[in-house]
């Protein structure tokens, strides 16, 4: 199978993009260019339009409206090509859990129409690379969760594509399962140059990619790398929890002309200069509230300053 010449700049870039399911707008209007060798999250709450993106991209769904290119191919016109040049790992688990390590990772070959040596090559590099040597020739059935994801990432990466899209690919990993799937990716991006496109609905999975793009209701929002982002929303956020949110409001808007934000029980507001104002703060507000932290800016913090509302809402 000969291989594509990817871009070297750009692993994916949309122009006003939209796609629609029925009256329902997925996508809408969206731009945004990722260049290549970086790890790079699309983060956004459910219905955000990321599961959406993430099939144009690969493929899966026919474009509507607007373009998507991928390593430098068109989706629409040079389909196989952007075929060629991608690995795509799905949410669900592709793999047969009554076949071995190996037994998948040949049926994933079958489909590139690799095999013979070169394939055998590309079996020892990426199950080395992977740590799954030692498991070639258990069943799938008996890998834990970080291993299952390990073997649907060599199936991904077997054609050695230029850009490898994850759709939420934490999903269902205990805590350390995540941390040795993310060392995967870090590998694949220091020592490959491959580019990494996950999409998550998880802030702490967000915020340690190397640049985010934040969707919601279908609408870019933010593109920036998290530390940017988080530094671009103000120095420093003031949350206080509180039976009464709107004379707390009342209090940091009047007395001290700042644009506080309710979310449930609690008056959140992020100001350059909140450090210096915090003990007249404390002071206007403590008989009436139950609590007072501060703390940098999160992800959280970001999306709602974009949007106006909390990320995961009831």
């Amino acid at each position: 199978m000969s291989s594509p010449i990817p871009s070297a700049e750009l692993a994916l870039e949309t122009k006003n993009l939209t796609h629609q399911y029925q009256s329902l707008v997925a996508i809408n209007d969206l731009s945004l260019r990722i260049e290549s060798k970086q790890i790079f999250g699309i983060l956004g709450p459910n219905g955000s339009g990321k599961s959406t993106l993430f099939r144009l991209a690969s493929t899966l769904t026919r474009v509507q409206s607007g373009d998507v290119r991928v390593a430098g191919f068109c989706v629409k016109t040079e389909t196989e090509m952007v075929r060629k040049s991608i690995g795509v790992v799905f949410q669900s688990p592709s793999l047969d859990r009554k076949l071995t390590v190996l037994e998948n990772i040949r049926c994933q070959a079958a489909l590139y129409g690799l095999s013979g040596p070169d394939l055998q090559s590309r079996i020892d590099e990426l199950t080395d690379r992977m740590g799954l040597q030692d498991k070639l020739h258990v069943r799938c059935e008996k890998l834990s969760g970080g291993q299952k994801r390990r073997v649907e990432l060599t199936k991904g990466l077997l054609h050695r594509p230029s850009v490898l899209f994850l759709d939420e690919p934490s999903t269902g990993l205990d805590p350390a399962a995540r941390l040795d799937l993310w060392n995967a990716l870090v590998q694949l991006r220091d020592n490959y140059g491959t580019t990494v496109i996950l999409t998550t609905h998880l802030l702490e999975e967000a915020d340690k990619c190397d640049r985010i793009a934040i969707l919601n209701e279908g609408k870019l929002v933010a593109c920036n790398a998290p530390e940017q982002l988080r530094s671009e929303t103000g120095e420093t956020v003031i949350t206080i929890s509180t039976n009464t949110p709107e004379s707390i409001h009342s209090i940091l808007e009047n007395r001290f002309s700042l644009k506080p934000a309710i979310f449930d029980q609690q008056v959140r507001v992020l100001a350059p200069n909140a450090l210096q104002l915090l003990p007249a703060i404390m002071e206007a507000t403590i008989a009436i509230a139950t609590s007072i932290t501060v703390g940098r800016p999160s992800l959280e913090d970001v999306f709602i300053t974009k949007t106006g509302h909390k990320f995961h809402r009831s």
